[in-house]
């Protein structure tokens, strides 16, 4: 392995250890959504998918 790959591991992993404990305490700390909230992101989800399905059915023609 060269110093590159080295040095981006380590600056991943300090990156990970770093953010890990403000992530948890966005987690603890933020809302639950309900179920209707949930419903529309799974029907945007579905509405993004099926573009992006749609796009790649004109480009392979």
């Amino acid at each position: 392995m060269d110093w590159i790959k080295v040095l981006s591991a380590v600056l991943i992993l300090a990156m990970v250890v770093f953010l890990w404990p403000r992530a948890a305490q966005m987690m603890r700390e933020s809302r639950k959504g309900s179920q209707a909230e949930w419903l529309n992101v799974a029907v945007i989800l579905l509405i993004v998918i099926g573009f992006v399905a749609l796009l790649m059915r004109f480009v392979r023609g």
